[in-house]
């Protein structure tokens, strides 16, 4: 027989149990049922956006291509899609589908707020330039237009997403998309990169490893079936033409040029002077930042002041402090030189040891 304690206890278990599942708004039970909803959600913003994209570049989007875009199963993608079609979001056309104009509202809100946190990941943080748009992807489904517009205002409403990509305005309104392959171009042409397409992650992080950025002029050295050679940067550059591939340039005009690079900080000798003339442009985050709270902005004047035995760190006096550079992060800055009276480098001597790093 039962005793009547231990039925008490198992009946204050099970009651127990129940509440916790079902305890509402945050019962198991049911945040599992918003963990699928949101997990829906997710899929179809990014099922629209993969539209969008395909609308965007002129190539049509089917059942398969929608399916790895989303990385799972067509059956999956098929049910994604249907739950679309019933919304009016999407349409079939051609043994494909297509947006319908709401769909395209609601695939540029979604672009919009994806670029916009990629450009706040670059800006304002230190996270890896591959890593932007994983990050954006993860908060884009869960910024609200509210959330969106005012991100755009602290940022100053900025046009381009620093892969290149235009932000979509407010109102949803988006340029044409310009450029062509780095790989079309012929030997002598000079292009400007308009876009660096940032998937797969292991290819653009391979193109951020080259200094390659948005608004970089490239001449074309060399073009095989095995490299594409080119300068940017008064630098040369090799890229096998699968890589090469996702750099988008807008070529131009025979008669321009390569800009010339002027002095780095690196490049002044200890007693030589310099004016701070601009940051290099792939300076950014925190970075940046830190370069700006020491005062490297341009107009500001700096000085070589002593050097480390072993050659690098070097210490640079900057608004009469003495901080030290590596001579990879003094390369960031674009200096002119100044000339230098030879009774003042006659007195001058060593400084004190630089402090920081």
């Amino acid at each position: 027989m039962t005793s009547p304690l231990l039925a008490l206890l198992v009946f204050a278990l099970f009651a127990g149990l129940l509440f916790l599942a079902f305890r509402p708004r945050s019962g198991w039970v049911w945040l599992a049922v918003r963990a699928s909803r949101a997990s829906e959600r997710v899929l179809m913003e990014d099922a629209l956006k993969h539209l969008f994209d395909g609308e965007y570049k002129g190539q049509q989007c089917t059942l398969m291509s929608v399916s790895g875009a989303l990385g799972v199963s067509a059956d999956r993608t098929a049910e994604v899609l249907g739950r679309l079609e019933e919304q009016e979001l999407v349409r079939g056309a051609g043994g494909g589908y297509e947006l319908t104009s709401e769909g395209r509202t609601y695939a540029l809100r979604v672009v919009r707020i994806h670029r916009l946190w990629e450009r706040y990941l670059a800006d304002e943080t230190g996270l890896a330039p591959e890593d932007w748009h994983k990050k954006a992807e993860e908060r884009e489904h869960r910024t609200s237009a509210e959330e969106a517009e005012a991100l755009s205002a602290s940022l100053g409403h900025p046009r381009y997403d620093p892969h290149g990509d235009p932000i979509p305005t407010a109102a949803g309104d988006l340029p044409k998309p310009q450029g062509r392959p780095l790989t079309e171009l012929a030997v002598g042409d000079l292009g400007e990169i308009v876009h660096l397409e940032d998937e797969p992650a292991a290819v653009y992080a391979q193109l951020v490893a080259e200094g390659l950025h948005p608004w970089m002029r490239v001449r074309i050295l060399e073009v095989s079936p095995q490299r594409i050679r080119f300068e940017a940067g008064a630098e040369e550059h090799i890229l096998a033409p699968v890589i090469a591939a996702n750099v988008s340039v807008v070529v131009l005009p025979e008669e321009e040029e390569l800009p010339s690079l002027g002095p780095r900080m690196a490049d002044l000798a200890l007693g030589e002077k310099g004016r701070v003339v601009a940051l290099a442009p792939a300076l950014r985050g925190l970075e940046r930042r830190r370069f700006l709270d020491l005062g490297l902005v341009p107009g500001t004047e700096v000085e070589a002041e002593i050097r480390s035995p072993g050659g690098d760190p070097t210490g640079y006096r900057v608004r009469g402090a003495v901080i030290a550079l590596r001579r990879e992060q003094a390369e960031q800055v674009e200096i002119e030189r100044l000339a230098v009276a030879r009774s003042e480098q006659a007195g001058s001597s060593h400084a004190p040891t630089p402090a920081g790093s």
